[in-house]
């Protein structure tokens, strides 16, 4: 028998389940589902998340990231405050460590001043880092005191408790595999049976592309599936890091380099790396989808991404068999580390979309349909803006469903 809804949201993870909390919280009576194919909330990308509470220094004045990092980096910090939840402001430093890179560091600080970033402040010489971070190098850098730590995957699971508390409806092992409408409804079949719903709203990650084409959806973009490997740095190294300490980033990709991050429960991570995925939750460098690969390789968007930027690409695929060369690029940010200080540690997989022209998409991205608000491109800083873009695409649904 099918069950009936007003709004349906696919997707669990920390973006889904922020839209399904903002409905409520607006929407008291409002008819709720989230569909989620796996056993539990936060499997992919969230549950994956280096935990670091993005400032908004990095995103271009005026877009989407960098309004909704601001104001969902406040938000963020509120909210795992007054539940309780692990959090340390730890904040972070950018360095240059060669002239080459002034520009585009001093570019961060004024986006990041343009921006409102809290807690900005230039680092004038490799003393002024030291005083923040003693065995960093650099020649000059960037302090972002705001910058804090937390574990989304616990933010997630309290999304989804209040969210259960306030009426909504949660469906796992419930992947959908048919979408199709009438002039009322949009039928959503799934694993765990049939479901109806007034409104959809795709939050599916690293299947958003197909949820949306599978919609009727229009998109000129598509998802490839980047992995980033991280290594653990061993505790009797620890001590090397007081906080988070970051490289100025190449300004032609949406990633961040290769930086160390401390974790809120414990331990630093040093990474990630940016590889092409063969399988859009493949987490170790054997995994490998058929689907997946043909998806990729088959795709014009990918071969002219690929010619653009096949150097680059070459060079991420050595540092990730390569434990030395992985080393080699760490230790330019911090001398003193060496190769036995680290252990191979975790991976994440980031849904990065590329458009038509092979340009990885850097904003946020949305895109409607009939009856349905498709959430296209959410990488990072995802988690950390998740309760602003739920407010966003609260304030996209009002304005289709109050027409």
């Amino acid at each position: 028998m099918e069950e009936t809804f007003d709004v349906a949201i696919i997707g669990a993870g920390i973006v889904g389940l922020a839209v399904g909390l903002e409905i409520l919280q607006r929407w008291p009576n409002c008819r709720l589902l989230i569909l989620e194919k796996e056993s539990s909330v936060a499997c992919h990308q969230t549950g994956h998340n280096s935990g670091v509470i993005h400032s908004g220094i990095y995103y271009k004045p005026g877009s989407l990231k960098a309004r909704l990092c601001v104001t969902g980096a406040a938000a963020m910090c509120e909210f795992v405050k007054f539940h309780g939840l692990p959090y340390q402001q730890c904040g972070k430093i950018i360095v240059a460590t060669e002239p080459s890179e002034l520009p585009a560091l001093e570019e961060l600080y004024r986006r990041g001043t343009a921006n409102g970033v809290p807690g900005l402040r230039w680092l004038s010489d490799a003393g002024a880092i030291r005083e923040i971070e003693p065995h960093a190098a650099g020649i000059c850098g960037i302090h972002v005191s705001s910058t804090a730590i937390t574990d989304f995957k616990l933010v997630a699971s309290q999304y989804s408790k209040l969210i259960i508390s306030l009426g909504g409806a949660l469906r796992f092992n419930a992947a959908v595999h048919r979408i199709s409408r009438n002039q009322s409804a949009t039928l959503l079949s799934t694993r765990a049976g049939e479901f109806r719903t007034r409104y959809l709203v795709n939050c599916a990650g690293l299947h958003s592309d197909r949820i949306a084409y599978m919609a009727g959806a229009k998109l000129d973009m598509a998802i490839l599936p980047f992995r980033g490997e991280y290594y653990e740095v061993l505790p009797h190294k620890h001590l090397l890091v007081r906080g988070l300490i970051y490289p100025v980033p190449n300004p032609s990709f949406p990633f961040l380099g290769v930086h160390f991050t401390r974790r809120v429960a414990g331990g630093i991570e040093a990474g990630p790396n940016a590889i092409l995925s063969l399988k859009r939750e493949g987490y170790t460098k054997t995994s490998f989808s058929f689907r997946d690969s043909i998806s990729t390789l088959a795709s014009r968007r990918f071969w002219k991404l690929a010619s653009r930027y096949w150097q680059t690409g070459l060079q991420e695929m050595y540092r990730s068999w390569s434990k030395a060369a992985f080393t080699r690029c760490l230790q330019k940010l911090l001398p003193e580390l060496r190769e036995e200080d680290l252990r191979a540690g975790g991976a994440g997989v980031r849904a990065q979309a590329v458009d038509q022209h092979g340009r990885l998409v850097d904003d946020f991205y949305f895109v409607e349909s009939e009856r349905a608000t498709h959430v296209c491109n959410v990488p990072s800083p995802a988690a950390t803006a998740s309760l602003a873009i739920g407010k966003t695409i609260f304030g996209r649904i009002s304005e289709r469903l109050l027409r």
